[in-house]
């Protein structure tokens, strides 16, 4: 963020692209929230360290200053909690309905020109082989999901409502390499496959994880929602990366540096990426938790969105030792909810015993 909270000014490179060479630990997701909440605490855009040490005191008696959490902040009455997927379970994802227009229209236009599907490229499962993908919610598979957040972003930029956008993000104003910008530059939608290598670079040289790029599109979406713009061709670039550099940060255990962008990005220089942080936070209003219920929903959404668009997870024939696997993690979730609704019945069962309840070890090897 660029200012006394943070460490993205270090000269040196972060020990997520040195710890093949033996760097040193990485600051957690806990220090850059930490971090986070006390720039938000000190008045947002990194006014210093003295505004945060001269806040309120604990009213504990701690007499350090009180931060509150992140999760316990009211949202302004202006935000809908209810109607924002990025905070709410229940809110369809914006990315999904962007989508559904084009899906119709291709599905329309396949029934009236009795367009063939053509040959099936899909495995199906049979009597004597089940396919199956390597991807779950809890380890999703880093090339079909960064191909589903960039289809997401495509149809963003695709099916805008407008072109509303701020200076920070403008590429014209902030280019991201030497190369002159177009004067039509925001003229020309990007294609997904512009997109995906846009994105695939990023991961691949910071080496980011799929999770990283679900909460990625978080992000974005939460930003659009909260600053009332949109993503279009003139600021999509920075809009991604500001979206990538946050997650990176507070998902990844050994977090990207921003010093580390621009050995990425060459033609970026570090102030640039700090005040582009320290902005994409303030729109955010801090808001960087990801419930594990919002992270589930997007990335089912992305599977959906996937199946719409003919973009098939890598299917593989279900060995014997994954069977093994998958029948002994039923069998450990079976055995906890039959345990647990036993004692739901149980109308005097205190609560305490909860605790003592027999589950079974699920036997991997």
């Amino acid at each position: 963020m660029g200012n006394t909270v943070t460490c993205c000014v270090s000269p040196d490179a972060s020990p997520k692209l040195s710890r093949a060479r033996g760097g040193g630990a990485a600051p957690g997701p806990d220090r850059w929230a930490d971090a986070y909440q006390a720039a938000a605490a000190a008045g947002g855009g990194g006014s210093g360290s003295a505004e945060a040490e001269s806040g309120d005191s604990d009213p504990g008696g701690g007499g350090g200053p009180h931060l509150q959490h992140i999760s316990d902040r009211e949202f302004p009455d202006d935000l809908a909690l209810e109607s924002n997927p990025s905070d709410h379970p229940r809110a369809s994802t914006i990315f999904l309905s962007k989508s559904q227009t084009d899906v119709r229209e291709k599905r329309k236009s396949n029934h009236i020109n009795h367009v063939s599907p053509g040959q099936l490229t899909k495995k199906y499962s049979s009597c004597s082989t089940i396919f199956i993908d390597d991807s779950t919610v809890s380890q999703p598979n880093l090339r079909s999901t960064i191909k589903c957040v960039t289809l997401a972003i495509f149809y963003h930029i695709k099916n805008r409502d407008s072109d509303r956008s701020l200076d920070i993000f403008d590429e014209k104003s902030h280019p991201l390499t030497r190369e002159e910008v177009p004067d039509d530059y925001y003229k020309h939608d990007p294609d997904h496959k512009h997109i995906y290598r846009f994105v695939r670079t990023l991961f691949s040289a910071a080496q980011l994880t799929a999770e990283c790029a679900i909460v990625t599109l978080v992000y974005l979406e939460r930003l659009l929602t909260y600053a009332e713009i949109d993503i279009c061709p003139s600021n999509w670039k920075r809009i991604v990366l500001g979206a990538i550099l946050l997650a990176s940060k507070v998902w990844d255990d050994q977090a990207v540096w921003n010093v580390d962008y621009c050995q990425i990005l060459k033609d970026i220089t570090v102030e640039d990426m700090n005040e582009m942080e320290r902005h994409f936070l303030e729109l955010l209003q801090f808001n960087i938790n990801v419930p594990a219920s919002v992270y589930a929903k997007y990335y089912f959404d992305l599977r959906s969105l996937a199946d719409d668009n003919n973009l098939s997870f890598l299917l593989e024939p279900l060995s014997k030792e994954r069977a093994q696997k998958l029948e002994a993690i039923s069998r450990l979730c079976e055995d906890k909810y039959k345990d647990l609704s036993k004692a739901a019945m149980r109308r005097s069962f205190s609560a305490d015993n909860l605790v003592g309840i027999r589950r079974s070890n699920a036997i991997l090897s």
